[in-house]
């Protein structure tokens, strides 16, 4: 590939925010940057959201060194009135939001010279550039939808594009399952920013930084508090887990308000609530055990996820326990480079990080093992893959 190529890179994403999906795309679009990629990341105008310059947006998640090129940036409107209506309401206006967003991108982006790729996250982008002829287009799938009306969206415009990318196996069988070709299917899971964890405390200091006692062990969860990724069940797992920290960072206010909860009485478990990505790796420096309690239901949960956790624990060396699900096992291995237990349930959860806690020797080699596979999940490492597979998509 002679020079920068075009890159659109397209995501229904509120940028900058609290959830780890905005993170994720600012890091994929940072190393689509460094991989040779001119790449501009389109994501949604949402009401309440400050704008930020480019350079402000890939400091503040850590996606871009100084003095390096970054992603330009199109913020896209939309009929944005979600926030504004209780949770239980949200489903039409957020239905309105994604066709709103999915409606200007496309218009946009298809305005882009004829040469240039895009990447879409959105299925009904996708569907509309590929209906207008556009080529070289490529679909990133997350999950695929339950609604029988954007499963037929997808089973119409996945064949259509130059490829796809799955963010898992699970997601892969799905679209195998609705007839895609394997070999326009390509699994590329979630990844981490190495600069991000080049300069780790030890654990002594990273303790003191958070105001955690040196003795006692700490098992550390970071990330989002939906209720499929679990953490209800480590509160509760919290309760056989007398004399250790149990430390729960991340997630939206409301989120963290009901988990505070349902932890009441529980005096081992403190939250520390959202935290700048800056701040993850002091969490993961500062455990004995991370956390990954992951339900059995939805799919996306089960068969479809790829958590950056996992992804950032590895970079860390961290040993972790986490629920014995297909989207796990696809990249964790039981007493190899994790301990997996039976997932919803809180007492196998908590005998599982008392193995861990208990055996030195045990912990030392899972957080050795996941240390050595690190390197092929760094965002850099995903975004040349996926380049090479794209020009080669693209030119057939």
């Amino acid at each position: 590939m002679s020079g920068p190529h075009a890159l659109f890179l397209v995501a229904n994403a509120r940028m900058p925010s609290q959830r780890a999906q905005s993170l994720q795309v600012a890091q994929v679009a940072a190393a689509f940057t460094r991989a040779g990629c001119a790449t501009t990341l389109v994501h949604a105008a949402r009401r309440d959201t400050p704008r930020v310059a480019p350079e402000e947006l890939w400091a503040y998640y850590q996606a871009a060194g100084s003095g390096e090129a970054v992603p330009a940036v199109r913020a896209v409107g939309c009929v944005d009135w979600i926030d504004r209506v209780p949770r239980r309401l949200q489903y039409f206006p957020a239905r309105l939001q994604e066709l709103s967003f999915a409606r200007r991108a496309a218009r946009y982006v298809a305005a882009a010279p004829d040469q240039a790729w895009v990447l879409s996250r959105e299925i009904e982008v996708a569907r509309a550039l590929v209906r207008g002829g556009r080529r070289g287009v490529f679909l990133e799938v997350h999950r695929v939808p339950g609604g029988r009306t954007r499963r037929r969206w997808l089973a119409e415009c996945a064949p259509a594009v130059a490829g796809v990318v799955a963010i898992s196996g699970g997601v892969r069988e799905d679209l195998l399952a609705l007839g895609l070709g394997a070999d326009a299917v390509r699994v590329e899971h979630d990844g981490f920013a190495p600069e991000r964890f080049t300069a780790l405390p030890d654990k002594e200091r990273a303790r003191r930084e958070l105001g955690l006692e040196p003795e006692r062990p700490v098992v550390v969860y970071t990330g989002g508090l939906l209720e499929w990724k679990g953490v209800e069940l480590l509160v509760e797992a919290a309760r056989e887990l007398e004399g250790a920290q149990v430390v729960i960072a991340g997630g939206m206010d409301t989120d963290v308000a009901r988990l505070r909860r349902a932890a009441r009485g529980v005096e081992q478990v403190r939250f520390d609530g959202f935290q700048p990505p800056e701040r993850v790796p002091l969490y993961l420096a500062a455990a004995d055990v991370g956390v990954v309690p992951n339900r059995s239901r939805p799919a996306i949960s089960a068969r479809y996820t790829s958590p950056l956790k996992v992804f950032e624990a590895m970079a860390a060396a961290l040993p972790l326990v986490a629920s014995d699900l297909p989207s796990l096992r696809e990249v964790l291995v039981h007493g190899e480079d994790a301990w997996l237990v039976a997932p919803d349930d809180p007492g196998a959860l908590a005998a599982g990080v008392r193995v861990v806690l208990g055996d030195e020797a045990l912990r030392v080699s899972l957080g050795r093992r996941l240390g050595e596979r690190a390197w092929e999940h760094t965002w850099d490492a995903r975004a040349k893959r996926l380049v090479d597979w794209m020009a080669s998509r693209a030119a057939g």
